[in-house]
């Protein structure tokens, strides 16, 4: 089979496995509906590559506010490869244990938040860490992982615990061992990632869900929209709206930040 067809191939079978957790991905779509109603945020961390399912999720064309993207560049600035800013630290600062807890220091969270980790082997430290102190925290925690990925690789926390451990709900990308999906003849190794799509075909299910349950809700929210679609004048209403709900709803997770009953 030609190797981009083959790879087209196992992509419709991630779909396969995505559909099959509608459930899932509704009680999610329950969770973070409920959260933005009530004013606050779903968190949402990814470290490495797992950053693109944090930024597809909120802000891009299609989205809309009540996610707080958390993205550190330490752990996902990839551009440089190596020298300064290199991937090798980014692996390494992956596993420091205790630089959660400075992550999630920044922020006044409450019960009524819920956060989303996205992590596909779901071993690395700090995504594990992201999620311990979240559940410390009393929030509801939805993992995705690649489920055969992370059962075949070794935990870098100290109890051996994995991302699962500490999630309420945990989605699968569907994607295999090792993520790369397509064999070459005469190549020792498989080529060609599934866990970036079976990651967004999580995200965007479950986004479309919560703007379901948010329009129902009678609290339609405000999408970022393309002018190409509703206008250039629209456009542009509809971003500035956007992003001043987000800084409002941004706001409320500094402002007691230190705070002696905290």
């Amino acid at each position: 089979m030609n190797p981009s067809v083959e790879y087209l191939s196992k992509c419709r079978e991630l779909i396969s496995v995505v559909e099959k957790q509608s459930a899932g991905i509704e009680r999610a779509a329950d969770w973070f509906a409920e959260t933005i109603l009530a004013g606050r945020m779903v968190h949402l961390f990814g470290s490495g590559h797992s950053r693109i399912l944090v930024e597809e999720m909120w802000p891009r064309y299609g989205s809309f506010p009540g996610f707080n993207p958390i993205v550190e560049l330490s752990l996902s600035f990839h551009n440089l490869v190596v020298g300064s800013n290199g991937q090798r630290q980014a692996m390494f600062l992956e596993n420091v244990s205790g630089l959660a807890e400075r992550i999630v220091r920044n922020f006044d969270l409450t019960p009524k938040d819920c956060a989303l980790v996205a992590s596909s082997s779901g071993c690395n430290l700090v995504p594990i860490e992201m999620a311990e102190q979240f559940k410390k925290r009393g929030l509801k925690v939805v993992a995705i992982i690649s489920q055969q990925h992370s059962e075949a690789s070794r935990s870098h926390h100290a109890a051996g615990k994995k991302l699962s451990d500490f999630a309420d709900l945990v989605l699968d990308t569907g994607a295999p061992v090792g993520d790369a999906m397509v064999k070459i003849d005469g190549l020792e190794t498989a080529v060609a990632p599934g866990s970036t799509v079976g990651g967004c075909l999580l995200i965007n299910s479950i986004k479309a869900e919560v703007a379901a349950r948010l329009t129902r809700a009678g609290q339609p929210p405000r999408v970022l929209t393309a002018g190409a679609v509703v206008g250039s004048a629209k456009a542009a209403v509809l971003f500035e709206a956007a992003y001043d709900e987000h800084a409002r709803r941004l706001a409320m997770l500094y402002s007691n930040l230190g705070s002696a009953n905290r």
